[in-house]
C-alpha cells in the first residue's frame, strides 16, 4: 500500500490542471520543502480547503516567499494564497475549490514532513 509521503515523491499528487513542466516540477518541489523545513514554526487547517502556515521572518525570507507564491500561481492557478507579512512572522494562506482539496492535503502532509526535518 502507498502512503501519502510515497505519493508525493512520485508526484502522483500533482494535478494535471498544473502547467508547470513535468522537468521543473521536482526543483519546485524542492523550493517549497526548503522553505517549510527552514521557516515553518506552525501548520493550521482552520477549514478543509484552507491551510495556514506560520513561517519565521528574517532578512529576505518575505521576497522569498512572494516569489515561491508567484510563480506557483503562475502554474497552479486552482491555488489562492494570502501572504500576511510581519516583522518576526509572515503569515501565509493557501485555499483552493473542492475539487482539489485532495492536492491541498498532500501539501499539508509534504510541509508537516519538512518541517519535522529540522
Amino acid at each position: 500500500m502507498t502512503t501519502g509521503v510515497s505519493a508525493m515523491n512520485d508526484l502522483a499528487w500533482v494535478p494535471r490542471s498544473c502547467t508547470l513542466p513535468t522537468e521543473e516540477r521536482p526543483l519546485r518541489i524542492t523550493e517549497w520543502d526548503a522553505l517549510f523545513s527552514e521557516r515553518l514554526t506552525v501548520l493550521t487547517r482552520p477549514r478543509p480547503l484552507r491551510l495556514r502556515l506560520d513561517l519565521a521572518g528574517g532578512p529576505g525570507v518575505e521576497e522569498r516567499v512572494r516569489d515561491l507564491v508567484e510563480r506557483e500561481s503562475g502554474c497552479c492557478s486552482f491555488f489562492t494564497f494570502t501572504l500576511t507579512p510581519g516583522e518576526d512572522l509572515i503569515l501565509l494562506d493557501i485555499e483552493v475549490d473542492q475539487a482539489h482539496e485532495a492536492v491541498l492535503d498532500a501539501l499539508a502532509a509534504r510541509t508537516v514532513a519538512a518541517g519535522e526535518q529540522r
